[in-house]
C-alpha cells in the first residue's frame, strides 16, 4: 500500500553465513581449499617453495642488521612515511636501490602488494587505458582494478596484441602493464619489444620486476636493465624486497618526477603504516651483499636450469626457467595438493599453484632455485620430486 514500508523479518543470526559452507564445500570437492602450516624458526627440510633466491634472508649480515635496526629504532615504523614511518634506513634504501638499478629514484612501500596497487592507481585513473598481460600477478589485476580507467587484458607475451590494443584506443593516456618475470612458469617478457610497442603509441611501461631483482640481469639488476631500458623516461619499475633481498616490503623505481607524483598521489603510500626498520635494514644489507658478490644471481639461473632439465629428464613436463622459477606440470588439483604432501612428508618443501592462482588453469608445483643450493642437495630435491610424482603426471 502507498506510504507502507515493507519489512523483511528478522533473519537468524547464526545464519548468516550459512553461504560460506556452501562454498567451502565446494571449493573442497574441487581440491582447492588451502591451509596455513605455521613453520618452526629451524626445520630439516630442503627449502624449493621460498622465494628466498639468493639464499639472504639468514644471511648473518642481514639478520645482524635487522636486529641492530630493531634495537636502535623499535619494532615498527610507528606511523606512514608522511608522518613519522620514514627513517635514515628508509632513504639510504631508496637512494642505493635506485643507484643499483640504474633509474633516478626509488619509493619504498610496505609490501611488493602495496607498490602495485600505488603505482598503477596513481599513474593511472579516469581517461587511462590500462593494456594488461592475461598473465599477471593478482597486485597488478588488483591494481588495474582499481586504477578507474579502461582495461584491456591481452594474450601472454604479446607485443602484437598490445599494439592493436594501443592503436585502437580512444583514450588520451595509456599503460602497458606487465609482470618482467611471470610467477607460474618463471618466463620472462618480451620487455624491449612491449617498451617499442608503447613508445609507438605514446604509452607508459609499468613493469613488476618482482621475481627479476637480484636473479636476472648483470649482477642482478633486474630484467628491466637486462633488456637495456634502465633510466628509460617512460618505464616504471615495481619490485619486492621479500624475494631476493630475503626482507619485507616494496619500491617504485623510476623517474624522479613519477616519484614524486607517487609521494603526493598513491593512497597505499599515504595511507600506510610505514616499512618497519627491520626490514628496511634487512633489505639494504642484502642489496649490499648483492653489490659484492655479483656472481649470486648467475648461481641462482643455473640451479634453476639443472632442476629443469633433470626433471625433464626424469619424464616431467618442467618450464623453462629465465629466472629462478621452474614449474612442473600436475595432472589435477588434487594430485598436485596430494604430490606436494608428499615431498613434505620426505622433508622437501615445494609449493603448490592451483586454479585461479594459475591463469590456464592447469596445477602445477612450483619449484624455487637458490644460490646456495649444493650439489647434494640438489640431487635430492630431483629424486623426491620424480618418485613421489603421481603416474600420470609423468610423459605428459
Amino acid at each position: 500500500m502507498p506510504g507502507v514500508t515493507a519489512t523483511r523479518p528478522p533473519a537468524d543470526p547464526a545464519g548468516v553465513f550459512d553461504w560460506l559452507d556452501v562454498r567451502s564445500a565446494a571449493r573442497a570437492r574441487a581440491g582447492l581449499t588451502r591451509r596455513l602450516r605455521p613453520r618452526a624458526a629451524t626445520t630439516g627440510a630442503l627449502d624449493l617453495a621460498s622465494n628466498d633466491y639468493l639464499g639472504l634472508a639468514r644471511h648473518p649480515l642481514v639478520r645482524a642488521a635487522a636486529a641492530d635496526a630493531a634495537h636502535r629504532w623499535g619494532a615498527g615504523a610507528t606511523g606512514s612515511r608522511l608522518v613519522t614511518g620514514s627513517t635514515e634506513l628508509h632513504a639510504e634504501l631508496e637512494d642505493e636501490l635506485a643507484a643499483f638499478c640504474g633509474v633516478e629514484a626509488a619509493l619504498v612501500f610496505s609490501s611488493g602488494w602495496a607498490a602495485n596497487l600505488g603505482a598503477l592507481a596513481a599513474l593511472s585513473g579516469p581517461g587511462t587505458l590500462v593494456v594488461a598481460d592475461e598473465s599477471n600477478h593478482a597486485s597488478l589485476i588488483d591494481g588495474c582494478r582499481l586504477a578507474r580507467g579502461e582495461t584491456e587484458v591481452v594474450p601472454h607475451a604479446d607485443p602484437t596484441a598490445v599494439r592493436a590494443a594501443l592503436a585502437d584506443r580512444t583514450r588520451r593516456r595509456a599503460l602497458v602493464v606487465t609482470d618482467a618475470v611471470f610467477s607460474v612458469d618463471g618466463d620472462l617478457a618480451p620487455l624491449a619489444e612491449l617498451a617499442g610497442a608503447a613508445r609507438e603509441h605514446g604509452a607508459g611501461l609499468v613493469v613488476d620486476d618482482a621475481h627479476g631483482l637480484g636473479v636476472v640481469g648483470e649482477g642482478g639488476r633486474g630484467s628491466v636493465a637486462a633488456a637495456g631500458l634502465a633510466g628509460a623516461p617512460d618505464v616504471v619499475v615495481t619490485t619486492t624486497l621479500s624475494k631476493s633481498l630475503g626482507a619485507q616490503g616494496g619500491a617504485v623505481l623510476g623517474p624522479r618526477r613519477v616519484i614524486d607524483h607517487l609521494v603526493d598521489t598513491a593512497r597505499s603510500f599515504i595511507f600506510d603504516t610505514g616499512l618497519a626498520p627491520a626490514a628496511a635494514a634487512g633489505a639494504l644489507a642484502a642489496l649490499r651483499l648483492v653489490r659484492e658478490r655479483p656472481e649470486l644471481p648467475g648461481r641462482a639461473r643455473a640451479v634453476a636450469r639443472e632442476l629443469a632439465a633433470r626433471l625433464r629428464a626424469a619424464g616431467l613436463t618442467a618450464s623453462e626457467p629465465a629466472a629462478a622459477v621452474v614449474s612442473v606440470r600436475a595432472p589435477s588439483p588434487g594430485e598436485a595438493v596430494d604430490w606436494a604432501a608428499a615431498c613434505r612428508a620426505e622433508e622437501v618443501a615445494v609449493g603448490c599453484f592451483r586454479p585461479p592462482s594459475v591463469p590456464d588453469r592447469f596445477s602445477r608445483l612450483r619449484l624455487t632455485a637458490r644460490a646456495d643450493l649444493t650439489p647434494a642437495e640438489i640431487d635430492r630435491a630431483v629424486e623426491v620430486v620424480a618418485r613421489t610424482a603421481p603416474a600420470a603426471a609423468v610423459g605428459r
